[in-house]
């Protein structure tokens, strides 16, 4: 191959495994090419990816070391991201009869939650997490972007438990947007303890799902670092967790026939 090709089969590789370490022999063997020839390509390779402000190319030191790509989105990238979506769902058609804001259509578009997914993997990459959790349903594929993104398994959560998952945990907590109580289950074999965790939703209004989940992931003694969600209400303020990151706002009640929704200006540092 010219070094054209084997520049751009690099970056494919790389881009297509975020955050998997790929070691040299990989690429020497792949291309069969010298140690030399690799590293001037894989050089060439994170000045693109660098230039096109989208991630970075890191060289991990050592004999299990190698190249990996670590998807980091600027904050310029990320507001023209949040202003098209918000624009998509702040159209009047999507308040549904009992105030019910239709996102369906947002929640499994593959393009919106594999960007959101990388929004999620920049915010939390230093967090050294363990696992990515979320609960069914519609969080799920949102989940399934910042996994992959963060190369993390992930955990989902039930609202009731299934046979095949063995023995599991289960736990009653209130939610957040309708005051009931309501149930989850997690199998005790999804995670080890002493472990850590990112929780991503689809939605929060009063935290309800997400302070259920981290009150799960104590039971099991994992500990919840990072909470992301791609939509949360500006009201209640005070939510059931006392942190965490939306990447768009809902500011007003979708029971008076109106929907605003608005970027999260809070940047990704």
């Amino acid at each position: 191959m010219k070094r054209i090709e084997r520049t751009g089969m690099i970056i494919r590789v790389l881009t297509e495994n975020p955050n998997k370490l790929f070691s040299l022999n990989y690429f020497t063997s792949l291309f069969d090419a010298a140690k030399s020839t690799i590293s001037e390509d894989i050089a060439i390779c994170r000045k693109i990816i660098s230039d096109m402000g989208d991630g970075e190319i890191v060289t991990v030191a050592g004999a299990a070391g190698g190249v990996k790509y670590v998807p980091r989105l600027s904050d310029k990238t990320v507001r023209q991201f949040q202003q098209q979506l918000s624009e998509r769902l702040n159209e009047p058609s999507r308040v549904l009869t009992g105030g019910f804001l239709f996102t369906s259509d947002i929640m499994f578009d593959p393009r919106v939650t594999k960007f959101a997914g990388n929004i999620f993997a920049t915010k939390f990459m230093d967090l050294n997490a363990d696992y990515v959790v979320t609960i069914e349903t519609k969080g799920i594929a949102l989940a399934v972007m910042a996994a992959e993104a963060l190369n993390l398994p992930l955990v989902v959560m039930r609202r009731e438990g299934k046979i095949s998952e063995g023995s599991t945990l289960s736990i009653n907590y209130i939610s957040g947007s309708t005051d009931r109580i309501q149930k989850m289950s997690v199998s005790k074999k999804s995670m080890h303890p002493g472990t850590k965790a990112i929780i991503i939703d689809d939605f929060m209004k009063g935290g309800g799902s997400a302070g259920g989940m981290a009150e799960m992931l104590a039971e099991l003694d994992v500990s919840t670092v990072g909470i992301g969600v791609l939509i949360a209400t500006r009201e209640p303020k005070k939510k059931r967790v006392d942190s965490y990151y939306p990447i768009l706002y809902l500011d007003n009640d979708p029971e008076d026939g109106r929907i605003t929704i608005s970027p999260n200006d809070e940047s990704l540092e």
